[in-house]
């Protein structure tokens, strides 16, 4: 899917990629064993390795090596055997050793694909060109002090994996769809909890705009965005921004910005550096990193059922539309949810209820799955009393308003309101002819051939009933009444 801006001298076409930092989901940080929890005290989580105090040496953790692994093969990527460790250099006050320890010309994860659904329901892949390990900086704060900078070195030297893809997106809903895709990789795995408002996964977005047929124009990097809105918002200010300035004549300089969501603007931050502005090295403490075959093959042997595996299955196994599919899958515990509600079950009106109801009731109370007011075994037990004819799909819902309200399960709420459905054929009887009578001048437009009425009439029954009136056995009553 292509997305073009028309301007004056045509339409130009997006060049999008993005690097994903990514936060590895492990107890302790990259090359030390303090804590990589998010949160406590500023500076509560710094070795003297963190801390880059003289003398201190790196020693590589393996659970992180392990996740990066894993992810790698959720992405169906290359993992390669050896890699190496490389120092880039550069000065900041929250990186205290004055380089980072990353991976440049040998990575760990080679190159791989993610599948994207876009809204009209078509499908494409975008390329990963390779995944790194590398350590993350600490925080600096600006707002401690009227007159300086604070350092926070909790963050410094947790694990990131920075996931870069193929300049392959076209437009920001690609951007966006790819950008949810990964973060749900991620999560399934247990990776990393992809949570961008923590900013335990962020992006930088790479934009450039061309001519179709072109090469490539020059680009632009937008750092740090941490919410899949604000990515696409941004590529869209900067698309616009760089084609006004081909069409006025100028050309694009390559650069490092940042997105303003309030302007609704990118800013300039500093010239683009080259890899050579880095002065990349090999960390001479870190001896390059060997992974046995063997020990890949079973974490590959372990890992679980990923998203796209799983939309198939749900698909097929419980007859549900892919869309419904795609959407149950976004998140594991919603997938794992409706399984439990579905199973056995009528499993379309399974994926009806929580896709409507369910989520309605989730998105109000600004609950998540996890704690969601009704179970998925009381969601089941709801189910069920339509399936036996306890309650018609009217009273459902009332009874489900009630389970969110007050958490009790459905067949207590029945019972202690007294809604169970009316099938006793005399008490349909009497409240159709209690309708017919009250209604005469209706009767009379029926059985003159204005057939709509009939449904005016099963209404009207239904509500004498209280609503609780068996529906099939009220509409086979009321045409065998009419007939007659």
């Amino acid at each position: 899917m292509s997305y073009e801006i028309e301007r004056a001298t045509g339409s130009w076409e997006l060049v999008i990629g993005l690097e994903v930092h990514a936060q590895v989901i492990s107890e302790s940080k990259l090359f030390s064993g303090a804590s990589a929890s998010y949160g406590g005290e500023p500076n509560s989580h710094v070795s003297l390795v963190d801390a880059a105090f003289p003398g201190m040496l790196p020693v590589i953790n393996r659970e992180c090596v392990a996740q990066a692994v894993r992810t790698g093969l959720g992405l169906d990527a290359r993992v390669n055997l050896e890699s190496r460790f490389d120092r880039k250099n550069y000065f900041y006050a929250d990186l205290p050793a004055g380089y980072q320890i990353s991976q440049f010309t040998h990575p760990v994860i080679g190159a791989g694909k993610v599948e994207i659904e876009l809204a009209d329901g078509s499908r494409r892949e975008i390329g990963v060109t390779r995944l790194h390990l590398e350590q993350d900086a600490g925080k600096s704060l600006h707002d401690q002090s009227p007159d300086s900078s604070h350092i926070d070195l909790n963050r410094a030297g947790v694990g990131l994996m920075e996931i870069v893809s193929e300049p392959d997106m076209r437009s920001p809903e690609e951007a966006g769809a790819y950008l949810r895709k990964l973060r749900t990789i991620l999560r399934y795995l247990g990776t990393c909890d992809g949570n961008m408002e923590e900013g335990s996964m962020r992006a930088d977005v790479n934009v450039s705009v061309r001519k179709a047929g072109e090469p490539f124009r020059t680009r632009c990097e937008i750092k740090n965005v941490n919410s899949i809105r604000f990515v696409m918002q941004a590529i869209e200010v900067e698309a616009r921004r760089q084609v006004a300035i081909w069409e006025s004549g100028s050309a694009v300089d390559q650069e490092t910005r940042l997105f303003d969501p309030q302007r609704g603007e990118t800013r300039a931050l500093r010239s683009k550096e080259d890899a050579h502005d880095y002065r990349y090295f090999p960390d001479p403490d870190l001896l390059p990193l060997v992974l046995e075959r063997e020990w890949v093959d079973r974490l590959r042997a372990e890992l679980p059922e990923l998203p796209d595996a799983k939309r198939r299955r749900l698909a097929e196994e419980y007859g549900i539309p892919d869309y419904d599919a795609s959407v149950l899958v976004a998140e594991k515990p919603v997938a794992a949810f409706f399984e439990t509600v579905a199973k056995g079950r009528d499993a379309r009106l399974a994926s009806n209820w929580m896709l409507g109801d369910l989520f309605a009731a989730l998105n109000r109370t600004g609950r998540g799955i996890e704690n969601s007011p009704v179970s998925a075994e009381s969601l089941g037990g709801l189910l069920d009393l339509i399936a036996d004819g306890t309650i018609n799909g009217r009273i459902a819902k009332d009874v489900f308003e009630e389970m969110v309200e007050t958490g009790d399960g459905a067949g207590v709420i029945v019972e202690r309101k007294g809604l169970r459905q009316v099938t006793d054929s005399g008490a349909i009887d009497a409240a159709i002819e209690q309708v017919l009578g009250a209604h005469g001048d209706k009767l009379a437009e029926f059985r003159a051939g204005k057939d709509k009425l009939f449904g005016f009439f099963v209404g009207q029954v239904m509500k004498a009933t209280g609503g609780k009136g068996n529906p099939a056995l009220v509409n086979a009553a009321l045409k065998a009444r009419l007939a007659s």
